[in-house]
């Protein structure tokens, strides 16, 4: 049961590519692995595995991948087969597809949700659109 979980968590100490702090790079990025980002990126992802784009991260593309993290800046489209987490610092403007989704206090998103596993479409979606900064809202 503990097992499972664990394999569903992103390991922040296993990363196979970093694309370091002052780099760009525009085009299609493909990966097997855990990728992260600290520089500027514009284009398509598309990772097998996780995404993590740190606080200096600036990303304009389609991301496809397995669970993402945003500390930084997302603006595309984003289809994810679990969750995506938008830390404290992150914020994401855009479409996106998730199973889960978790926004810290003071991250924020601008956009459209759907919420529900790729295998099940006829699950629970929402259709939230607009500006949403969680920090200043009563839950």
């Amino acid at each position: 049961m503990f097992a499972a979980k664990k394999k569903d968590e992103i390991n922040y100490d296993q990363v196979d590519t970093i694309l370091g702090r002052g780099t760009e790079f525009k085009g299609t990025i493909s990966s097997r692995g855990t990728l992260r980002i600290e520089g500027r990126v514009e284009g398509e992802i598309s990772a097998q595995g996780d995404v993590i784009i740190s606080e200096s991260g600036r990303v304009t593309a389609d991301i496809r991948a397995r669970h993402v993290t945003v500390a930084g800046e997302v603006e595309g489209e984003l289809d994810l087969e679990g969750r995506l987490e938008i830390t404290s610092t992150g914020k994401v403007k855009g479409k996106i597809r998730v199973a889960n989704l978790v926004v810290s206090d003071g991250g924020f998103f601008l956009g459209t949700c759907e919420m529900g596993s790729r295998d099940n479409k006829q699950g629970p979606e929402t259709g939230a659109t607009g500006e949403e900064n969680l920090s200043s809202k009563k839950l």
